[in-house]
């Protein structure tokens, strides 16, 4: 079973993630205190060490990279106290051990990387490396420490920028680097502390661009590498063949925990907005549209008459926000934001919020085939997401003439026995879908309720079952799934 994993201070995220972070623990609780016994020894192989010529006049060797980035990057230390809820075993990355009895607390000293951004001591790293932290320590490439505290979080991307209390005058802030103009196969290097072993250099390639939906947090457009990455490491500096910082490495692909060849990294280019209202702010603010977007395949594509399977459907607009001021409706599919092409979800997410609060964008999307451009005013984005995300996953109607659905009429019996939202006022329930049908591969699911059929408005059986019976070839549906609205297509 492959995972995804975080390493970090003191979070696990084991069903999906494994956070970058290595660590040993100490459990307190009111009874009795008990150390945790040292963590199993890391095999080490010793291995010749190659050597790296100048490859031209003035051009750096990886050795050279690596003398330039190393003292711009930092090793992490911190002590938490959690609440332990019930017995448990502690996650494997804080070592052997096992939580306290419940209601007691439990010591966790966790480790991990960072990244020195300023003279005057601000350090980027990983939320999941320093949320929560009680106290903080950082040492310095050349093994001095000091004492840091904690600037400013954001859960949403994994970025966190802390500060030394009392830094010395002498600190080497990394070069921040472009991360868009890094291509498929460029050399990069990873930096950090790997089961805390102390400051290593890996090498590798930019395997891949613009990784989103991973699930790991709510804003992602990692790049992927496979410069080897650890339990450690995160927060850690992915740079360039110039000693510049590209990105800050946060997670790993792993079957084990350990690394395996796909580490990602959050490119500086998202990063450094982040860092900077971080500073300004303590928090970061970002732009909302109010739409919910679903990625655009070739099946909608084609039922829709689309003249490209690509961009962003527009599957709901809220009332009275940004979208709706501006013009947006549903079934729009847009293809750029301020003329940057947006091919999935995650792209168009990342755009908007990025683009942040009280700033005008532009946006180009098809309607009925046509292409326009309008221009959206965006708002604050509020805690939830700038956009949701939608997946498709009485009197019955004859189910083989729906290709499996049995339907009825949306009645307050109805609303009761699924739950419906009161806000929806028009369209036909799902009462049942027959296994293996048309309609089950769609995912269609008792409950939903059918609002359009190939973009027209049904609200009875009757409507729905004659513009059913009209279509020729694959079916659109637009269905409400609890609070959100959805495309479907059902094939035939």
């Amino acid at each position: 079973m492959i995972s995804l994993t975080r390493f970090g201070a003191a979070l696990a995220l084991t069903a999906l993630v494994v956070p970058l972070g290595c660590a040993r623990t100490q459990h307190t609780n009111p009874a009795r205190t008990e150390a945790t016994p040292e963590p199993p020894r890391v095999p080490v192989t010793v291995l010749p060490t190659p050597a790296f010529a100048k490859t031209g006049a003035g051009a750096l060797s990886i050795a050279d990279v690596a003398e330039r980035a190393l003292p711009s990057v930092v090793n992490i230390s911190l002590t938490k106290l959690s609440r332990i809820q019930a017995p448990h075993p502690v996650p494997f990355f804080f070592g052997p051990g096992f939580g306290g009895p419940e209601g007691g607390e439990r010591r966790e000293q966790g480790m991990g990387s960072g990244v020195i951004v300023s003279a005057d001591g601000y350090i980027l790293t990983n939320n999941h490396v320093v949320s929560d932290a009680k106290d903080i320590k950082v040492t310095l490439f050349d093994r001095r420490e000091y004492d840091a505290e904690v600037v400013g979080t954001d859960p949403k991307s994994d970025v966190a920028v802390i500060r030394l209390k009392s830094g010395p005058a002498d600190l080497r802030p990394i070069q921040l680097g472009d991360s868009s103009a890094l291509r498929l196969g460029d050399v990069v290097l990873a930096i950090g502390n790997p089961f805390g072993v102390g400051q290593t250099v890996t090498m590798g390639i930019v395997s891949a661009k613009g990784r989103a939906d991973v699930g790991i947090v709510d804003y992602e457009d990692f790049i992927q590498t496979d410069a080897a990455i650890n339990p450690g490491n995160s927060g850690g500096a992915l740079v360039d063949t110039e000693g510049r910082l590209v990105g800050i490495n946060t997670a790993i692909l792993s079957r084990t925990g350990g690394y395996q060849g796909i580490g990602f990294a959050i490119p500086t280019n998202m990063v450094s907005p982040i860092m900077e209202s971080l500073k300004k702010y303590g928090k970061v603010t970002r732009g909302w549209l109010g739409v919910s977007i679903q990625d655009v395949d070739q099946e909608l594509a084609q039922t829709m008459k689309l003249p490209t399977a690509r961009g962003v459907l527009i599957a709901d607009v809220q009332t009275g926000s940004p979208a709706a001021q501006a013009g947006v409706r549903r079934g729009d599919v847009v293809v750029k934001v301020d003329g940057q092409d947006v091919s999935s979800t995650g792209q168009f997410r990342n755009a908007i919020a990025s683009a942040g609060a009280n700033r005008k964008v532009s946006l180009d999307l098809y309607r009925d085939g046509k292409l326009q451009v309008l221009a959206a005013s965006l708002g604050e984005s509020p805690s939830g997401p700038v956009a949701s995300t939608s997946a498709p996953g009485g009197n019955p109607t004859r189910e083989a003439a729906l290709d499996g659905l049995s339907v009825m009429e949306l009645s307050a019996e109805a609303r009761r026995a699924f739950g419906i939202d009161d806000a929806v006022d028009k369209g036909v329930v799902v009462k049942g879908v027959k296994p293996q049908s048309p309609a089950a591969t769609a995912g269609l699911r008792a409950g939903d309720v059918v609002l359009e059929v190939n973009r027209k408005a049904v609200a009875s059986v009757r409507e729905l079952s004659e513009q059913y019976a009209k279509s020729r070839g694959n079916v659109l549906l637009l269905i409400h799934r609890r609070g959100a609205t959805v495309f479907v297509v059902v094939k035939r």
